[in-house]
């Protein structure tokens, strides 16, 4: 009884560390789809679909990987490729592409030959997000596999797949099979479908895929002097004796900024250690409206955050007026509350976050159309709930070293801007 007790806990535990209330539903769906059977196997389209609203799989790219039922191999590939081939010498003549039990497939880079090429395939194993770019957020390849079974009852499905995007996080079902799949031919009067078809679903999980956050949130406003800072190693202090200083000399250093193969940081130095910092600043309150600005720098000198993704959870995201320097798409996981908004780059313009550096940061100010009903300044609401960077969440100040707002300031705050704008008006008539 106490072992099914302790199962049984171990399994809800796990469950719920790969549960997103964000994103209820993301994940990364792998399809794989027989579409003909060879004299000792079968080919297969395998369809990887991100699922996920604001969580994407950035360079390097993903990594994955299984273990075959059998004695399977994989004679060819198309728009991807095993990164070892493994074992062939009782091969004689052809030579398979991957012989291992345990493949471990990547996706094929940019600008390789035609034929080598499949539909979604060789993008370097990036994928977008769903919610930022569907069309982006899928990747294929075909595989031909060997000393498999040639029918629907005799074929055993691979197991123990294993999704790296790019580093640890995510955690894959089994593999199950499903109704096949259906195409449509091009002038789509005909419908076709696959043989057999199986899914295999990945989530992620922060905790899995690291102890400590990899982004923090400072926190300021117009009306009180105090910056509160990110937490003091927010992100952990293991990197604490290898940064490097904002001014230092080693930076002009050649390779400097070079990824290592082990995607170890090169972070500034800085009391919190975070890779990512956001600030959200409340710049100023009209009649109607209020404004925020978002910065959002990166410390890491060694990584570009390309298609970069920030979310955050607020009362008043449900009227957001204006972005001015980002693109917008609110999240509404649950339709009765909409209170958390995706902010990402715009194409070609700064969806590209560079390295640690006078350039590694981006920025935007939100126009909010306040609810007379709830808007205050008072007891930190002004200020985010939670925020996501990248799809992982973002530690925040503790909330009793929030900026406060005097007591002062909220009796005067509306006669202030009344008076200013009457003053205003005033020196516009005048001159």
């Amino acid at each position: 009884m106490r072992i099914y007790l302790i199962t049984l806990i171990g399994l809800l535990f796990g469950y719920a560390a790969a549960y997103d209330p964000l994103d209820p539903n993301g994940n990364i769906t792998i399809k794989w789809d027989v579409m003909s059977w060879t004299p000792d196997g079968y080919v297969a389209v395998v369809t990887m679909n991100n699922f996920q609203m604001y969580r994407h799989i950035m360079s390097p790219g993903w990594t994955l990987g299984w273990t075959w039922a059998k004695k399977e191999v994989i004679w060819t590939m198309i728009g991807a490729q095993a990164t070892e081939q493994g074992d062939c010498s009782k091969f004689k003549g052809n030579i398979p592409h991957c012989c291992k039990k345990t493949p471990t497939v990547v996706d094929m880079l940019p600008g390789v030959p035609y034929n080598q090429q499949f539909t979604n395939c060789c993008k370097g194993g990036v994928l977008a997000s769903w919610g930022q770019d569907p069309q982006s957020s899928v990747s294929a390849f075909q595989v031909s596999v060997g000393q498999a079974g040639t029918t629907n009852k005799t074929v055993k499905l691979p197991k123990n797949f294993t999704l790296l995007g790019p580093g640890p996080g995510y955690t894959c079902s089994p593999a199950k099979i499903v109704p096949p799949t259906k195409f449509f031919t091009p002038d789509l009067r005909r419908k076709t479908q696959a043989l057999m078809t199986w899914n295999v679903t990945c989530t992620y999980s922060q905790f899995v895929a690291q102890k400590h956050p990899r982004c923090c949130v400072s926190l300021s406003t117009f009306y009180n002097e105090t910056i509160t800072s990110c937490p003091s190693c927010a992100c952990g202090c293991e990197n604490k004796h290898k940064c490097i200083k904002r001014d230092s000399k080693l930076l002009s250093m050649v390779g400097v900024n070079t990824p290592r193969k082990d995607n170890a940081p090169l972070l500034q130095c800085t009391q919190h250690m975070c890779p990512v910092r956001i600030h959200w600043h409340v710049k100023l309150n009209y009649k109607e409206y209020w404004r925020v600005k978002i910065t959002v720098t990166n410390f890491n000198y060694r990584v570009n955050y390309t298609q970069w993704t920030l979310v955050a959870q607020h009362p008043n995201l449900n009227n957001v007026t204006q972005v001015f320097s980002f693109d917008y798409k609110p999240l509404v996981p649950y339709q009765s509350i909409n209170d958390t908004g995706m902010f990402y780059g715009m194409k070609f313009y700064n969806d590209l976050l560079m390295e640690a550096g006078p350039a590694g940061n981006v920025q935007s100010e939100v126009l909010l159309q306040k609810d007379k009903d709830t808007f205050t300044l008072k007891q930190g609401w002004a200020f985010p709930r939670k925020v996501y960077f990248n799809g992982d969440e973002c530690m925040l100040p503790p909330p009793d070293s929030y900026p406060y707002l005097p007591n002062f300031a909220h009796q005067n705050l509306d006669a202030f801007s009344t008076l200013f704008c009457s003053m205003l008006l005033i020196l516009l008539v005048l001159f």
